[in-house]
């Protein structure tokens, strides 16, 4: 059992199914639940699960995750945030409830904080790796900047509802070289796949581009068999590889 810490007045979360497959419809409050490293920390993760920003993959692509980063040595926080345009939340709750976790971080003995998301999770890893410095940002098949109305992939593709979440993908283009404030300063990791019809390669190669004319640190590796949502389970193609490649960059960047 994870500790929870409140980052926003409310009733505490409660979550559709039963673990390993429970899920967020409708988050009361912001909080973090903790999972220690069992051996000295070496860094320290803060974690965001997907779902598009209308409901979150707490234990697949939070928990989950959590527990693979603290078998890396890391402590591994997930944040549980508030959801655009639900119960009147402003377009941008997201990255304030991610602020929150961050002064609640800051207040702990110093470690290097790196941003792991995954899909809509990593969008908002991608966000909050521009806000303060860290160490690193971890994302994963993320709609990092093709949801942009300005840089939609397909062309034309329909506006996503509700209007707060479209408006936060339109605030935050993660990878767009015109973007400048959407440019990570730290190392980024990308782990995507080539096939994803619900997430296209074009987010991961914007960024890419980006990462050439700015000159920021970009390791990316695109996955031929992948499906959207691979995550820790779906690793029975040469996605496999992709937890192993996130170690190696670990050591490379925690070393120092």
């Amino acid at each position: 059992m994870s500790a929870v810490i409140a980052l926003t007045d409310g009733i505490p979360n409660t979550f559709d199914g039963s673990s390993p497959d429970r899920i967020c419809r409708r988050p009361t409050r912001a909080e973090l639940h903790a999972y220690p490293s069992p051996t000295p920390p070496r860094g320290r993760a803060l974690v965001y699960a997907g779902g598009g920003y209308l409901q979150l993959m707490h234990d697949k692509e939070g928990v989950e995750v959590a527990q693979w980063l603290n078998t890396l040595g890391l402590d591994a926080y997930v944040l549980v945030h508030r959801l655009p345009g639900q119960d009147g939340h402003p377009f941008d709750v997201a990255l304030q409830d991610g602020l929150r976790a961050l002064d609640v971080l800051a207040a702990l003995p110093p470690l290097p904080l790196l941003h792991v998301g995954l899909s809509s999770g990593g969008h908002l890893a991608g966000v909050m790796a521009c806000q303060r410095d860290s160490a690193g940002a971890v994302i994963a098949y993320a709609p990092l900047n093709a949801n942009h109305r300005d840089h939609k992939f397909p062309p034309g593709k329909p506006d996503f509802p509700p209007p707060e979440k479209q408006a936060f993908y339109d605030a935050w283009p993660i990878g767009i070289a015109t973007e400048p404030h959407g440019l990570p300063r730290c190392p980024v990791f990308l782990a995507y796949a080539l096939h994803d019809a619900v997430v296209p390669v074009q987010h991961a190669l914007n960024l890419i581009v980006a990462a050439q004319q700015h000159q920021l640190d970009v390791e990316a590796h695109v996955f031929p068999q992948a499906e959207h949502g691979f995550a820790l389970r779906g690793l029975d193609g040469t996605q496999d590889q992709w937890p192993g490649l996130v170690a190696r960059w670990m050591q490379r960047l925690l070393a120092v």
